[in-house]
């Protein structure tokens, strides 16, 4: 068996905020990675638009920087379940983790899903405490650290970990709290010395280990991972075994390493290098790279199936095309078929209609931040309510389980209990903390969680922290409360009047205030009763020779509840859509006009 000191592959750790870009930052300004006249700002690890908004980490993200004749490789992870899809595959290209927890903050539980799995597969850890420049309870930091990893399952070795204190925005570490340091090496060293170097077979046939895909308009696909065994050379011949175990024969286009920021083409790479490959055809995550005169396949990590469902289709409305840039049927297909060559748990199936695609993810949220991304691409469109996937398993309908955790102020238990116990949820542990916290396990249909997220953060008021992953298939457990009131649906197309609202809203909840463009069949409130209401927010008050006590500005309108994305999803019903663009989020009815939609009802209790 041969060892590759020269390399160390790690994978970095973190809850929002605690300092993961700003740490990789300062790793690789140390080790001139920028130039010295170079303006930096949250660079490599640093999240999307969304991934900050959302606090949470979407994509992999890969970098490399070289100390003392040694490369590191270092690659971000997904924290969240609905891309858990990728984490596995991820920690499978490295040989230990960095948990980076702020001194102040302590453990926090965006971390639980990947740690858990990288203990899971034995990674070597090391606990970097960062910020600790913020004072902070260091002791009570770590015994939450211990705490953390027995409780996920750590074994005797991994509980041995090694921590490191840090301070990234001042670019320094230290081993022991007592040292001076004015640099990163620090880390850098613990990592050579606790992290293990990787090990394999240099000079046998080639076997490597496709892990993630990204694009690239010019070179197509490119295939990312690890070579397990042998070495690889540019143009070189290959055998691709595909995860069905078929095979095709290939050669490789061009082979590249990270270096700092940027992807570098070279000539060659070995065991325990992660490369990027381009030049193979359809190449895919889970596949594995060999030698042509020695086919042996690699175990691989399965790509998670959809668990949920939606239509997208060319938005239709009256104000179709007044606010986005992409808006065609064409343009519809090209981006959501150019998402699945890169975001492999989604799939695509082309419809009846031209105008119409159905869409499948792995959760809400997956396929949430599809429609936030493509609205912010300038695309508009329209997207029907999400749907779980069911299966028929020996006669009985299984639906998908998640299990949940929630994190919660004792206070508000009770509150999540009930809310949960309505959802079908199954609790399963409660435990609760000397800081006043309870941290509580369910099991839950995948369909209930719908839309929770934004009720859960109400109820605690902001201070409740959920995360969850798939748990499999299991016997439907039944339906759910459903929504019980109807909608508020515009009457006639026109501009919203603060007497049209103030006559309305008596009667529901509005989505909108005065001076808003709304067309009829558009859905502007949730109605008191279960049944849809129409009504004229448009409407005008009959004007007079002089002012009344009962004029539009003595009129007292409640501020309208302004609904989130994963709001609105949660909020349509089946006869209803969600109209997206670069500009608003607007509901409505499939079927705009009143007198339609009452054919429609009549047609379908006869038939009833």
């Amino acid at each position: 068996m041969d060892i590759r000191n020269d390399v160390r592959n790690i994978a970095i750790i973190a809850h929002v905020d605690h300092g993961k870009t700003t740490l990789v930052d300062a790793l690789l300004k140390q080790n001139n990675i920028f130039r010295s006249n170079e303006v930096v700002a949250e660079r490599v690890m640093d999240s999307g638009d969304i991934e900050r908004e959302r606090g949470i980490t979407i994509l992999a993200k890969n970098t490399a920087l070289n100390y003392k004749g040694t490369k590191i490789n270092i690659i971000d992870t997904p924290g969240h379940a609905d891309f858990g899809g990728e984490v596995e595959r991820i920690l499978s290209m490295v040989d230990g983790v960095v948990l980076l927890v702020d001194a102040v903050e302590g453990c926090m539980p965006q971390t639980r899903y990947v740690l858990k799995k990288a203990l899971s597969l034995n990674k070597k850890p090391v606990v970097c405490i960062n910020k600790i420049d913020k004072g902070g309870d260091l002791n009570a930091t770590i015994d939450g650290i211990i705490n953390l990893f027995i409780e996920l399952g750590a074994n005797d070795d991994q509980l041995d970990f090694k921590v490191v204190y840090a301070s990234a925005k001042q670019g320094w570490a230290k081993k022991d709290l007592s040292d001076e340091s004015t640099n990163m090496d620090p880390l850098l060293d613990t990592i050579l010395e606790e992290i293990p170097a990787p090990e394999g077979e240099l000079d046998a046939p080639l076997q490597a280990i496709i892990c993630n895909v990204d694009y690239d308009e010019y070179v197509g696909r490119i295939g990312i991972g690890r070579i397990v065994r042998g070495k690889i050379k540019d143009a070189q011949p290959i055998t691709v075994i595909h995860t069905d175990k078929t095979t095709t024969n290939a050669r490789v286009g061009k082979l590249y390493q990270f270096e700092g920021l940027k992807r570098t083409e070279v000539l060659s790479a070995e065991m325990g290098d992660i490369i990027a490959v381009s030049g193979i055809e359809n190449i895919n995550i889970g596949e594995t790279i060999c030698s042509q005169d020695c086919v042996e396949q690699l175990p691989f990590v399965a790509i998670d199936e959809p668990t949920v469902s939606m239509y997208f289709m060319v938005n239709n409305s009256p104000f179709a095309g007044k606010e986005g840039k992409y808006v065609t049927s064409r343009h519809l297909r090209a981006r959501l078929f150019k998402e699945i060559e890169t975001n492999v748990s989604m799939k695509i199936e082309e419809t009846d209609s031209a105008d119409t695609f159905k869409v499948f993810g792995r959760g809400e949220l997956h396929l949430s931040i599809l429609i936030e991304n493509m609205r912010r691409e300038g695309y508009e469109f329209q997207v029907s309510r999400p749907k779980v996937i069911f299966k028929e398993i020996n006669g009985k309908t299984h639906e998908p389980m998640e299990d949940l955790v929630v994190e919660v102020p004792n206070e508000y238990v009770g509150a999540i209990m009930n809310k949960i116990g309505a959802r079908k949820g199954e609790l399963i542990d409660m435990t609760a903390d000397d800081r006043g916290t309870t941290k509580l396990e369910f099991k839950i249909p995948a369909r209930c969680l719908f839309g929770y997220r934004s009720e859960m953060l109400t109820d605690t008021k902001g201070f409740g922290i959920m995360s969850h992953v798939f748990a499999g298939y299991e016997e439907y457990k039944g339906d759910i409360p459903t929504r019980t009131r109807g909608s508020l649906v515009v009457f006639e197309t026109g501009v919203t009047t603060q007497y049209g609202l103030f006559n309305a809203q008596e009667r529901c909840t509005l989505f909108i205030g005065p001076g808003e463009k709304v067309y009829e069949g558009q859905v502007v409130g949730e109605n008191s009763r279960e049944d849809d209401l129409a009504v004229n927010v448009c409407k005008q008050k009959h004007l007079t020779n002089s002012r009344a006590s009962g004029s539009d500005d003595a009129l007292k309108l409640v501020p309208p509840t302004i609904l989130s994305l994963e709001q609105c999803l949660e909020f349509i019903a089946d006869d209803e859509l969600v109209e997206v663009t670069p500009v608003s989020i607007r509901l409505r009815k499939k079927i705009l006009s009143r007198d339609l939609r009452m054919k429609e009802w009549a047609k379908n209790r006869k038939q009833d």
